[in-house]
């Protein structure tokens, strides 16, 4: 079995602030860097430092293809990125003294998918295989149709969310990882116990997984309701937490863990990776989460 993470590859410009810039203020930044990021790549990074087996599938510029040669030094299967004329895709990143993020995305290559380039990449999947989905490419309600035509095991992280997201084949969907705000968008709801509620109502079939940040995290699905508290750690960036845990906790459902296994995986990585600066450079390997 193998993941497939169909997904963005953003070039991440990284600017530590006081406090996040206010309309008409202009904000001096106490420093500036450039990493490796995208919701896609970043999981898929996590995925591969986990010791899973993980395709990327999605399209950079010609000023990304180092985004590319990073991602096969990390181990991960790039046969599947292709180079497109638009700019990489690229994110403008705020990070202020508490550590928290407030992010502006430039889409770029990473909108630029085709029906062709779908076609492609599900031709390259096999029954059971698992397709990571987040939403940060276009045609994601197209590959969420031919995904479930072909037998493809679907985990679909609704981030950035949309009001489009309410109108994709949400049905097609085998595991939903979602935040507070992407489970308010789509449950209308904001407590968690009734997004949990309003999801299992809507998808009954499907696991739901709701990550609260610092509250931790929980799980249900039609057997199963776990929650999971997070580490109490000294937050120096918030950047690339979520990815992190999306890949660990995938990376020990894969291996056959139980699931309150795979949620203590996912919090012990993400919370190393809130000590850090960066997404992906952000992300621990395997040997440190069981140190």
């Amino acid at each position: 079995m193998k993941v497939v993470n169909f997904g963005s590859i953003n070039i991440d410009h990284v600017y530590r602030v006081e406090h996040f810039v206010r309309p008409g203020e202009t904000l001096r930044s106490d420093d500036y860097k450039v990493f490796s990021g995208g919701k896609g790549a970043n999981q898929s990074i996590a995925l591969a430092h986990a010791g899973i087996q993980v395709v990327h599938a999605g399209k950079i510029g010609k000023d990304g293809v180092w985004l590319k040669h990073k991602l096969e030094r990390i181990g991960v299967d790039t046969d599947l990125i292709e180079t497109a004329e638009a700019p990489t895709g690229h994110a403008i990143i705020q990070v202020n003294k508490d550590g928290e993020n407030a992010i502006i995305i430039h889409g770029g290559a990473n909108e630029s998918i085709v029906d062709d380039d779908i076609q492609s990449v599900l031709d390259s999947c096999e029954v059971g295989d698992c397709l990571l989905l987040q939403n940060e490419i276009n045609g994601v309600d197209k590959i969420l149709i031919e995904a479930k035509k072909r037998g493809v095991r679907v985990i679909f992280n609704p981030a950035p969310v949309t009001e489009a997201v309410k109108r994709y084949p949400l049905d097609s969907v085998d595991t939903f990882i979602i935040n507070v705000v992407e489970g308010e968008m789509l449950t209308a709801e904001k407590e968690p116990k009734k997004i949990i509620a309003s999801m299992q109502t809507r998808y009954p079939m499907s696991k739901i997984v709701l990550t609260l940040g610092k509250e931790g995290v929980i799980y249900a699905d039609s057997e199963h309701l776990l929650s999971k508290k997070s580490l109490d750690v000294d937050v120096v960036d918030t950047t690339g937490a979520g990815d992190t845990f999306i890949g660990y906790f995938l990376a020990s459902l894969i291996n056959g863990e139980e699931i309150e296994k795979c949620l203590e995986m996912g919090v012990r990585a993400s919370a190393i990776c809130v000590t850090r600066r960066g997404a992906a450079d952000s992300i621990p390997k395997k040997e440190e989460i069981n140190m």
